[in-house]
């Protein structure tokens, strides 16, 4: 079954989502899935029904957006939290609770894990709420239900299963005490509604969502959080998200692995920043290891002489390239490198393997292997958009603020073409 851009189109506008985040063959499927439940005779048939019915473009909403999450996902960040949380308390002298946003909440690990997180530490039932929202009405369905089988449970620590739920026939059900501290919602976070919300909470958590959003996208879907979030509050991300915020005015806190950040003056932006590539969205990696692993130095590999590839190989390395999105997307780091090694083993060098090699390593804190890959990613692709702008910020980050410019002009350059 061929995907036809209307579908492409129709996720875009209604979620905002970038296909290519996902890849082509995870929409296809849920395309196959959704045709087989109606009974379709074609996508043609499927397109009518689709524009016909509000219950099935949700369902197929559901069908792409495939919801992995645990508890105490980036524990870090949750410890962070709580320091934080703290000193904004004796901020606020009681004068009202802490306000915290989870979006999106998936189906409420995050935001169950975050109220966990406060009650452990202290803090009183009253001195704190949390907000938690999602797109998918199927997510928050089971997040109001609170009862997690064991892929919500996960990492060496399980302590707080043990404080914080009880056993049953289907799974463990959360206590009443933790649930009474989330008020669990269906929203969009492109709903002009939450507009009404400035400045409303001193925490907002909207970890590895950016990453699915085209350029203008992730820019709208950035101003709505700096809305949300008190001009003294804290935004947390996912991972491979930092070095976009960084171009829009914000600043890590400086905790290690939390993915804090706050606003930034405008006077202390570096003018490079401010003159930075749009950065197109990047898969999702995991929380990086304590120590990166040593660089090992490459040969950059020449561009492959042009040849045309037999249709089996091509659908071959499609499906490898969708593997290695879907592994970086669900976190895992170390599986998306080995993929995209394997990728190199079996197949022509590809600009967008040594790009998503590049920002492993630009997350896991490893620089100098970051530049090497990026740099062969643009070898590969000399306007390749994603490396482009990653190596730019890495390179000003370094103090070449003369090889950060040109490429930025280069992908200044690329975009007019673009446009033309």
């Amino acid at each position: 079954m061929s995907i036809e851009r209307r579908f492409f189109r129709f996720l875009q506008e209604r979620i905002g989502l970038d296909v290519a985040s996902v890849g082509e063959q995870m929409v296809e499927r849920a395309l196959r899935q959704r045709c087989a439940a109606l009974e379709a005779l074609d996508l043609d048939d499927y397109w009518l029904r689709l524009q016909q019915s509000h219950s099935e473009q949700q369902a197929l909403i559901e069908a792409v957006i495939v919801p992995e999450t645990w508890f105490f996902r980036y524990p870090e960040s949750f410890t962070a939290l709580v320091e934080l949380a703290r000193k904004r308390l004796a901020e606020l002298g009681g004068t009202r609770p802490l306000r915290i946003l989870s979006l999106p909440c998936s189906t409420g690990e995050e935001p169950y894990s975050i109220a966990m997180a406060l009650l452990d530490a202290g803090l009183l039932p009253h001195a704190f709420r949390v907000d938690a929202m999602d797109i998918s009405p199927n997510s928050i369905g089971r997040a109001e239900r609170a009862v997690y089988g064991r892929n919500s449970f996960r990492g060496p620590d399980q302590a707080f299963r043990e404080r914080h739920f009880s056993e049953g026939e289907d799974g463990h059900q959360l206590d009443e005490r933790v649930q009474k501290q989330v008020q669990l919602a269906v929203g969009n976070v492109l709903d002009p509604a939450l507009l009404a919300r400035e400045g409303s909470y001193d925490f907002v958590f909207c970890r590895n969502l950016l990453i699915y959003f085209d350029v203008p996208t992730q820019q709208r879907v950035f101003e709505v959080l700096k809305n949300l979030t008190h001009a003294e509050g804290v935004l947390f991300i996912g991972p491979a998200e930092g070095s976009l915020l960084a171009r829009m005015g914000m600043r890590p806190l400086g905790i290690a692995q939390s993915f804090a950040y706050v606003r930034q003056a405008p006077e202390a932006r570096p003018a490079a920043h401010k003159a930075a590539a749009p950065v197109a969205p990047a898969p999702r990696p995991a929380a990086p290891p304590p120590a990166p692993a040593p660089r090992r130095a490459l040969t950059p590999i020449a561009p492959p002489a042009p040849r045309a590839p037999t249709p089996a190989r091509g659908a071959q390395a499609g499906e490898l390239l969708a593997q290695i999105a879907a592994l970086a997307n669900g976190g895992n780091s170390s599986e998306a490198r080995a993929a995209c090694q394997r990728y190199l083993k079996q197949f022509e060098p590809a600009a967008q393997v040594f790009y998503w090699l590049g920002l492993l390593s630009d997350t896991a804190g490893d620089s100098a292997d970051a530049i090497s890959q990026y740099r062969k990613a643009l070898y590969m692709e000399p306007q390749h958009p994603e490396a482009l702008a990653h190596l730019a910020a890495l390179l000003d980050s370094q103090g070449d603020t003369v090889g950060a410019r040109r490429l930025q002009a280069r992908a200044a350059r690329r975009e007019r073409e673009a446009d033309r």
